[in-house]
């Protein structure tokens, strides 16, 4: 009974290691692909000089055209004004979304038309209606370095990220009598952006309803203004070592590290790492602000207190945080 027990036990055993076998060997590679389907627009003239760089605009629809049936895409805006008959001297893409315009979509495809394309990278602007207002506004905190000017229209959004937006030209539409999106929805994004950046524009239609798209893109002033936007870049204001030493010290991060801030040159020195050779480079920009990267909106932005004397900076990025000054 035992022998036959023992070899029932071993005959599973031998069974499941077979198995396991069987399954590891049959592991496949396999890959996931997001696909995102667009109608595109080439300027006149685009096949003609090869070493040309067009600029891109970059058109959201709203959600009544998503779907998986592109000519959906044409009822309203740029797309429409193709269909008839309208030039345009730039690049015009019109992605169609299944479900919302969420950043992490529309992100890949403009690198892809980046590298497919002759795109101006200077020169990528965005702008979208409706749902497609809310996605202009979202894309655009997410990646600011990536556009020159945006264009939301009838839309809105969560401000928590709007200081991203601090060197954007922006310019926002909507219908005062809009019943669909409420103009309260743009009047929170504008007011909220002007703290930091009191430039952006905003066109309000008093007898508009929701359709506050048509006047706007059937007027070639808006195009002009939208063409003459570039890609923000921090110009170096270099300021003298002896006018560095305000900024000399050492700083105490939120999460309690000592950093150490030296003078070397035209450029402040963060060392990130105590006793460590993790170093960044700081260049002046203007009035106390400093960044490392002048294609990144990126910034260091010292804080005075009334005598004078600097507390610390505010650290602009992907997040907002206070960089105290340590008192000698």
């Amino acid at each position: 009974m035992f022998r036959k027990t023992g070899l029932t036990v071993f005959l599973i055993l031998c069974l499941l290691f077979c198995v396991n076998l069987h399954s590891f060997a049959q592991q496949t590679p396999q890959k996931f692909v997001q696909e995102t389907h667009y109608l595109l627009y080439l300027p006149q003239g685009y096949d003609g000089d090869t070493s040309a760089r067009w600029p891109l605009v970059i058109f959201l629809h709203g959600a009544g055209e998503s779907g998986t049936d592109l000519n959906k895409v044409k009822v309203h805006g740029p797309p429409k004004l193709v269909e008839q008959g309208k030039s345009f001297p730039f690049i015009l893409v019109s992605p169609q979304a299944t479900r919302g315009w969420p950043p992490h979509q529309l992100y890949p495809m403009l690198q892809d038309i980046k590298k497919k394309l002759r795109v101006d990278p200077d020169r990528v602007y965005l702008t979208g209606l409706s749902m497609g207002g809310y996605g202009t506004w979202a894309l655009a905190m997410e990646h600011p370095e990536e556009f020159a000017a945006i264009a939301p229209i009838c839309g809105g959004g969560d401000t928590v990220k709007i200081y991203r937006l601090r060197y954007m030209p922006v310019w926002n539409f909507h219908g005062a009598k809009d019943p669909v999106v409420p103009l309260s929805a743009s009047e929170k994004m504008v007011n909220a952006l002007k703290q930091y950046n009191p430039n952006a524009k905003f066109t309000i239609y008093p007898e508009a309803d929701h359709d506050s798209w048509t006047e706007t893109y059937n007027n070639d002033e808006f195009y002009k203004w939208l063409l003459s936007q570039k890609r923000f870049k921090f110009t170096e204001s270099p300021l003298r070592n002896k006018e560095l030493q305000a900024y000399v010290g050492e700083y105490v991060t939120p999460n309690n590290d000592t950093v150490a801030m030296v003078a070397q040159g035209d450029s402040l020195v963060l060392n990130t790492r105590r006793g460590g050779n993790n170093f960044l480079h700081l260049k002046h920009y203007r009035d106390g602000i400093f960044y490392l990267d002048p294609s990144q909106p990126n910034q260091a932005r010292f804080i005075r207190n009334k005598k004078g004397e600097v507390d610390g900076f505010m650290y602009e990025a992907e997040e907002r945080f206070f960089v105290r000054r340590l008192k000698k």
